[in-house]
């Protein structure tokens, strides 16, 4: 591998591991062009282009290059598959506003003002489209609790989003019901288990 110098451990990069993001330090100068041409060359893979401003996709995870802000990130590019486009019939406003205050408008609890505003994503706990099989189509962020979500097309054309199960990925097929195979991301009842 002549672009790709070797692969970049700090406390994130294994973090990102657990996604099957990878973090590798490149040449100096290299393009995203000569970054594509060497994963393929290394993996084995086609990448072909997503978006023009988050470089390119390999096995559904984007390529992306960090801008220098610190010597660490100099050079480095990173796997990514986590996305933050939430669906708008999946989401709603969370008018909170008080920003700590009471009615009065006095701050009551410190240290809670500012901030983005987050909505809220409508998460399926109940699982209760049974014996349809679902396929993960995004893993994305949600600002309101500090676990991803994944987002699921049934194949009645049914959408929602669920916790993200630990190693599933995308394009990974899920099921609820009472005789489904105990695996990733499936359900079952109590009784069933």
């Amino acid at each position: 591998m002549d672009g790709i110098k070797y692969a970049v451990f700090t406390e994130k990069s294994i973090r990102l591991l657990g996604n099957n993001q990878y973090t590798s330090n490149v040449e100096s100068g290299s393009t995203r062009t000569e970054i594509k041409h060497w994963v393929e060359l290394f993996f084995g893979v086609k990448t072909y282009d997503h978006y023009a401003s988050t470089g390119k996709i390999l096995n559904n995870t984007a390529i992306h290059l960090y801008k220098t802000s610190t010597p660490s990130t100099r050079n480095g590019a990173v796997n990514s598959q986590v996305k933050s486009n939430p669906r708008n019939n999946l989401i709603y406003g969370q008018h909170r506003c008080s920003k700590g205050r009471n009615a009065r408008g006095i701050i009551t609890a410190r240290h809670r003002g500012g901030g983005h505003k987050r909505l809220y994503r409508k998460i399926d706990f109940r699982r209760n489209e049974k014996d349809i099989s679902g396929r993960i189509v995004t893993i994305e962020y949600d600002p309101n609790r500090n676990a991803y979500i994944c987002l699921i097309h049934y194949g009645d054309g049914e959408k929602r989003y669920i916790l993200h199960p630990r190693g599933a990925i995308i394009g990974d097929t899920i099921v609820s019901g009472t005789e489904v195979p105990i695996s990733m991301g499936n359900a079952l009842p109590l009784s069933a288990v």
